[in-house]
């Protein structure tokens, strides 16, 4: 195997594959990339055994053949390598020369045969939309995902595909955000697949601002995501997402609309003297404005009062702060709407006029 490629050339794949491959290792194999030269093309292979990324390049003087090659010692040497630099790699025995001007490198490397790829998965429906949409959906909700919960279902996102629809949601339990987005061409059936964790944060840095458009492959166990040179597979979670329509609260039928970043401004403020385990803040809605109460155990106390468009009057719910600052954070408008419907129910936040995000916080007894 041998082929020649620009430093900057090579270093675009490298940094799309190489954050896959995890820093400790059951198997050796797995700190490797596979690289395969074939015609004019390089292709790099990065797997933990539950994602997988494929980025492909072009490459000159190409002589076919494949190799693993240890992934953060490659990346590392690349990334340090002058702008402009021409690098040429070539096999020799069981080690691989990377020579680039009067720098000489030798890596050892593992054979082929022994990195694992995922194969073809099994197809069930195909979905093509703008990246910059399912970015969107993506970043906008995966904050919610669980981290480590021993509902393994709850640490991943949920990609619920219904007839004209796709919505992203996520819950940990205590909070829960949803976007969706309405899709060209109508699907066969309503599926429901749910990423891990750590292939949602791989897809989301995968993305560009670019105009391209992203294909979606379900398959029965997996995921697969086409965007360019680059193919990402990630295994799915096999569980049974919550019914997270029904913690939608129905019948929140007492509203306060309100200016976002006056809203944001004043909880970060009032944050400052809240519980620092519990984060606990009381909203105190009446009518034309919401007081925001917080409190903590050396008795400190903050007090803030914004103006909002209600008519609500004695109604005081307790919130983690920080819940609903992850929320504000996720949606976009001006204006913010937040529905309720007790003292003891959740809040639904949406941004003004717009129902495709919906972000829902339990509440806080304080």
């Amino acid at each position: 195997m041998q082929f020649s490629i620009q430093r900057e050339v090579l270093l675009k794949p490298l940094q799309q594959v190489v954050g896959v491959v995890e820093r400790r290792q059951t198997l050796p194999v797995l700190a490797n990339l596979l690289v395969r030269a074939s015609g004019s093309e390089v292709k790099f292979t990065g797997t933990d055994l539950e994602v997988e990324m494929v980025a492909t390049t072009d490459a000159d003087a190409v002589q076919e053949g494949e190799i693993t090659i240890p992934a953060r010692k490659l990346f590392d040497i690349v990334r340090a390598l002058p702008d402009g630099a021409k690098i040429d790699l070539k096999l020799n025995g069981d080690r691989i020369a990377l020579n680039a001007g009067r720098s000489r490198f030798t890596l050892a490397t593992l054979p082929a045969s022994e990195f694992p790829t995922i194969d073809e998965i099994e197809l069930v429906e195909r979905v093509t939309l703008p990246e910059e949409v399912l970015r969107d959906l993506m970043e906008r909700t995966a904050f919610a995902m669980a981290n480590q919960d021993v509902r393994y279902y709850l640490n991943g996102m949920l990609l619920d595909l219904q007839e004209h629809t796709l919505r992203c949601v996520a819950t940990d339990g205590h909070r829960l955000a949803l976007k969706e987005t309405r899709l060209e061409s109508s699907v066969s059936a309503r599926r429901q697949i749910i990423i891990p964790r750590k292939g949602v944060n791989e897809l989301i840095g995968l993305f560009e601002s670019g105009e391209g458009t992203v294909e979606l492959e379900f398959g029965r166990n997996h995921l697969r995501v086409r965007r360019g040179g680059v193919q990402f597979t990630s295994k799915l979670i096999d569980g049974r997402f919550p019914d997270y329509e029904a913690v939608i609260p129905l019948g929140a039928d007492k509203t306060a609309t309100i200016e976002r970043d006056v809203l944001r401004s004043a909880l970060q403020r009032a944050a400052i003297l809240s519980n620092e385990k519990y984060r606990g803040v009381k909203l105190e809605l009446q009518p034309g404005h919401i007081k925001i109460v917080a409190h903590n155990p050396e008795q400190e106390e903050a007090q803030e009062e914004v103006e909002a468009e209600t008519g609500v009057s004695d109604l005081a719910v307790g919130f983690n702060v920080g819940y609903l600052l992850d929320a504000l954070g996720a949606l976009r408008g001006e204006k913010v709407r937040l529905n309720l419907r007790d003292a003891q129910s959740s809040c639904l936040l949406q941004e003004e006029g717009n129902d495709e995000a919906r972000h829902v916080v339990m509440p806080l007894r304080l």
